[in-house]
């Protein structure tokens, strides 16, 4: 066998071998993200797909809903239990996130996620809700007040993306969304993806706020750093920018009391370009400015975010605790 022949097969061979390592140690780390943090509440079936939710609390019904690689973790380390004293709280992973089935390979439109969230707030006894949503779940509960106007009865946004940009999206989110490259390059993350690296990701979507005291532990980032869900979540983000354009134009239809809330300090989702022509764009919509606050408000700005929801309630006619 010539010598050159011999070479490409010893690097083929060291290739499948890579990969299988790759694999193999992907699924030992998704394992052990699903053994330290299983699902918070119950899975149930809506529309023929496993949807996690969290409830907790009487009162008002309220949805939550998260932002970006998150699950319902992000709202369950204070802010849930907290509402829960007033409120009948929902809280759902959103399709491909945590313990939510995916829509579809394509990455579940905010249309499909809004859709789905509904029927499954429906479908555990929620009327008309009070819909919270946070970024990229912002976006969502906008979707949700537009093609579901009468499945709410106030709509609150934190931080949320609701207009159109112009950098388009990072490095990071092009190649995880690629069809070729994505697919490849996913698995590696799962299995190589040094626990400093996920911290300063986590660090900097909370700065210039701190990190909550046992976020970490709580939130598991190892259930984001599964194969399917990075799929999935790079997927959602590629597709966003054009599924906002097509919801602008839908805003002034929305007619049920609005809350804005947004950090000065956001530069994950720019006040200027989001909340602000978002208050003007819904009829009656109060917009609060958070001086000095980063993204995660839902943290840094606890107090905030619960006034404005009580508000909201206010607003609607609904009676915290009735």
């Amino acid at each position: 066998m010539p010598l050159a022949v011999k070479i490409l097969a010893l690097s083929a061979l060291a290739l499948v071998v890579f990969w299988a390592v790759v694999q193999y140690r992907a699924r030992v780390e998704e394992a052990q993200a699903e053994a330290s943090h299983p699902p918070e509440g119950q899975v149930i079936e809506v529309q023929g797909h496993d949807v996690h939710a969290v409830v907790m609390g009487s009162g008002p019904d309220l949805v939550l809903i998260h932002g970006a690689s998150g699950n319902t973790r992000d709202m369950t380390l204070s802010l849930a239990p907290r509402l829960a004293r007033e409120f009948r709280v929902f809280v759902f992973d959103r399709p491909g996130l945590g313990y939510t089935d995916r829509i579809d390979s394509s990455g579940a439109s905010i249309a499909q996620q809004a859709d789905l969230l509904s029927a499954a707030a429906t479908q555990l006894g929620a009327e008309k809700p009070v819909v919270v949503g946070h970024s990229y779940g912002g976006a969502v509960a906008l979707a949700w007040a537009v093609h579901h106007p009468d499945n709410l009865s106030a709509l609150v946004t934190l931080s949320a993306a609701s207009h159109t940009w112009s950098t388009g999206i990072s490095t990071y989110y092009k190649l995880l969304s690629h069809p070729v490259l994505g697919p490849l390059l996913i698995p590696m993350i799962t299995a190589f993806v040094p626990e400093t690296r996920v911290e300063q990701a986590v660090g900097a979507v909370f700065t210039p706020d701190p990190v909550p005291e046992g976020y970490m532990d709580h939130f598991g980032p190892g259930l984001t750093l599964r194969r399917q869900s990075l799929r999935a979540n790079a997927l959602q983000r590629a597709n966003l920018l054009d599924e906002i354009r097509s919801l602008v134009p839908h805003y002034p239809q929305i007619d049920v009391p609005t809350e804005i809330l947004h950090g000065t300090a956001d530069d994950t989702v720019g006040l200027s370009i989001h909340s602000e022509p978002l208050a003007n764009a819904i009829p009656d919509a109060r917009l609060t400015t958070l001086d000095g606050a980063g993204h995660m408000i839902q943290h840094s700005e606890e107090d905030a975010v619960v006034d404005a929801i009580r508000r909201a309630v206010q607003r609607a006619g609904l009676r915290p605790g009735g």
